[in-house]
């Protein structure tokens, strides 16, 4: 199981204050001050995109994805510059519905955003269409919002998912990059293609035991982030995968260098906490959700429990079940020794408190009361064998057994 303590530890000891209030909002919704999010979105170009480079001049796809990921964290793709950019990734489509880098990036564009590279081609495309995708219903583009599947930017992402399934081989591979596979499969499946997302993702199950922890993190954010199920073989496996390979001190390694393991940490996060909290609506103050509070059921009128007594009453004894009156018994006249009137018997013990405790032998457990104690009575000695001895016979002989106390 992944260690999210020792996850959000490295973010806290390593991350800068934008890295901090990104891990903040991704675990309690909290809201991000303005001076964060206005560093977060620094060095937007007049386009609207991003550059690659510190005072570049020419925005990037690859770099204004990249930026977009980080506000998503921040809660921050329904701010200006978010629509701003989003605006700018969808003017720059391709009328074969894909992406391609400006060619005076050609020089130093890394290997997966060459221009005119047909695989670097694939992998903007598939990560373009994935902003549009995850953003176009929060944005506010110019012109009336559309609302069918993809937002503001339907059109533009039913013609990014059409390319996308084009290029799929009969086994569900890609011919481009890895990270495009789960890119894609993003896109496929919050435009309702399930079939053709599916096939992506059974390829990246059988890729994952060799795929490198930052690329396993990219890839279990990415399919949370457009509500694939978190019980998904694909994503319970990278789960796994991810506690697998995380560092003692809390983080995991980035493809990219050290400086980017907070990165890759705050992805893994992301894909390990059961739940997201909702980005703020734009243009809405954000509050923490409060639970809601819940009326008391009703109680019948026929089970109120009736009002406790003063303290000094006492409760009378619970009413036990029916019991019959206690049979008078009568015994017959014994003469006394000189002839006189015959001596006071006392009624046997069981007799005597028939009337007060059902007897155990009935099968009836006594009412848990307080029984009220008999009137004091001199105890007489009497035996057993005197009372069940016929009329006009002497009683037999006392055996030794305990004399009964009435």
């Amino acid at each position: 199981m992944v260690d999210l303590d020792a996850a959000i530890g490295f973010v806290v000891a390593h991350g800068d204050a934008v890295d901090r209030a990104r891990l903040s909002r991704l675990r309690t919704g909290t809201p991000v001050p303005e001076d964060l999010l206005d560093a977060a979105e620094a060095g937007q170009a007049p386009g609207g995109g991003w550059p690659a480079v510190l005072d570049g001049t020419v925005a990037s796809v690859d770099a204004t994805c990249f930026r977009l990921s980080e506000l998503d964290d921040l809660g921050g793709l329904g701010r200006p510059a978010a629509r701003h950019a989003l605006d700018w990734l969808a003017a720059r489509q391709l009328p074969d519905g894909g992406w391609d880098e400006d060619p005076s990036l050609a020089g130093f564009a890394p290997e997966w955003a060459t221009p005119g590279d047909p695989e670097a081609r694939l992998y903007l495309t598939a990560n373009a269409g994935f902003w549009l995708t995850v953003a176009g219903l929060d944005a506010r583009a110019a012109g009336p919002l559309d609302l069918r599947v993809g937002g503001a930017y339907a059109g533009v992402v039913q013609a990014v998912a059409q390319a996308l399934a084009a290029q799929l081989a009969p086994d569900g591979s890609w011919p481009s990059f890895l990270p495009a596979g789960w890119l894609s499969a993003a896109v496929l499946h919050r435009q309702q293609m399930y079939y053709e997302s599916a096939r992506i993702q059974a390829v990246l199950a059988d890729r994952l035991p060799e795929m490198s922890p930052a690329d396993v993190a990219w890839l279990a954010a990415t399919l949370r982030r457009v509500e694939v199920g978190e019980e998904q073989w694909l994503l319970v496996s990278a789960r796994k995968r991810l506690a697998e390979t995380q560092r003692s001190d809390g983080g995991w390694d980035s493809d990219d260098g050290h400086q980017f393991d907070v990165h890759t940490t705050l992805r893994a996060i992301r894909a390990c906490l059961p739940t997201s909290p909702e980005a703020p609506v734009p243009g809405a103050v954000f509050r923490l959700p409060q639970p809601a509070a819940l009326p008391a059921p009703p109680v019948p009128a026929q089970r109120t429990p009736p009002p406790l007594p003063p303290a000094a009453a006492v409760p009378s004894p619970a009413p036990g079940p029916a019991v019959p009156p206690p049979t008078a018994v009568v015994l017959p006249p014994v003469p006394g020794p000189d002839g006189g009137p015959p001596p006071v018997v006392a009624p046997p013990l069981t007799t005597a408190l028939r009337g007060i405790v059902p007897l155990a032998h009935e099968g009836i457990a006594p009412p848990p009361a307080v029984i009220p104690a008999p009137a004091v009575v001199p105890p007489q000695v009497v035996r057993a064998a005197d009372l069940d001895a016929p009329a006009g016979q002497p009683a037999a002989p006392a055996t030794g057994e305990a004399p009964t106390v009435a």
